[in-house]
């Protein structure tokens, strides 16, 4: 049993040098060190030995025992060593090597044009707030002088959430919110997402962003709208942009007009994209109703003041002559990258 012993050792010893990594000195301390090892194996043995071998065997069995262990720590640092230093050298940085350039973001086309219009709109004085995006129904209508049963709640084809909670149809709401709570002067654009029910087109969408415009204060007119506008048109779009207003209705407003620009792609000489009228129509406007001044309990009898309302998306078109939409929703990155 001895020279059984002293085999072990030698055998151990050298796949412990034969041993290149951790797994393999692992599968070393199994072979003769485990449950079921040569040297486990010698000393479940010991028992028929007499009492006077016993405790000599023991103790050599043990000492070897201690050594091959010893000899299996010993290799295995030096394994982590070896494995350490090699993974350092291959991680080592060549400073002169050229770096490598990643692609960096950029805005995308209606933050560009939704922050050229901000700053617009505060270098003349104009407070940016925000509203609700879910709003309710006496917002969105009622205090915009819309009464429930009236036939121009069918024309916003409205996502209800109840009867009286909704996604707003327009950023028209937060001009009642804000009178409430602000008294004149009053001088805000309100920029922000609405939703309205349509089927999505070349030129529809059933999110887009809209900004509203609010002025209200003493002896406000017809004049100073279209001066603002005039001067929100040539710095957007161009100084030598031209612009007209056309009648129309709106309930919160009275008188109402539409907003024309000379078309910035053929000048006013007639292309698709004016469909041949030279001209493009960009926004919705006009005075302020009385109604809606009241509802808001301020005097119209000493105050007044204009709105307009503006989509973000039809003037990024026509800024940068888009066709379509949906491109600004799309993530195509052959189109955002012209940004």
């Amino acid at each position: 049993m001895r020279d059984q012993l002293l085999k072990i050792k030698k055998e151990a010893s050298e796949d412990i040098k034969k041993a290149s990594n951790a797994i393999e000195l692992d599968n070393v301390r199994v072979k003769y060190l485990g449950k079921k090892g040569s040297l486990t194996a010698i000393l479940r043995g010991m028992g028929s030995l007499d009492s006077e071998e016993r405790p000599v065997i023991g103790k050599l069995a043990n000492e070897i025992r201690s050594e091959i262990e010893e000899l299996i720590n010993e290799a295995l640092e030096s394994v982590k060593e070896r494995e350490r230093h090699e993974k350092l050298k291959s991680e080592i940085i060549d400073i002169s090597m050229p770096g490598r350039i990643k692609n960096r973001g950029a805005r995308h086309p209606l933050t560009i044009v939704l922050d050229e219009i901000k700053e617009i709109f505060t270098g003349m004085g104009f407070l940016v707030v925000e509203g609700p995006e879910v709003e309710l129904d006496y917002y969105n209508f009622e205090a915009m002088n819309i009464p429930k049963n009236h036939p121009a709640r069918d024309v916003q084809d409205t996502f209800y959430i109840n009867d009286e909670v909704l996604l707003r149809t327009q950023t028209s709401p937060m001009q009642a919110r804000y009178m409430e709570k602000n008294k004149p002067p009053i001088r805000i654009i309100v920029p922000g997402r609405v939703y309205r029910s349509d089927t999505p087109d070349a030129s529809h969408s059933p999110v887009f962003t809209q900004i509203e415009g609010l002025v209200v204060d003493d002896g406000i007119t017809m004049g100073n709208l279209k001066g603002t506008l005039d001067i929100f048109a040539r710095k957007l779009f161009g100084e030598d942009t031209k612009t007209k207003f056309r009648p129309h209705h709106f309930n919160f407003t009275e008188p109402s007009a539409e907003l024309d620009v000379s078309c910035s792609v053929c000048k006013g000489a007639g292309c698709s994209v004016c469909k041949g009228t030279g001209w493009v129509e960009i926004l919705g406007c006009g005075m302020v109703h009385p109604k809606v001044l009241e509802f808001c309990k301020i005097d119209h009898r000493k105050y007044s003041g204009f709105a307009f309302g503006v989509g973000l998306e039809r003037v990024a078109m026509i800024k940068y002559g888009i066709n379509d939409i949906r491109l600004f929703y799309e993530n195509d990155i052959r189109f955002l990258n012209q940004f």
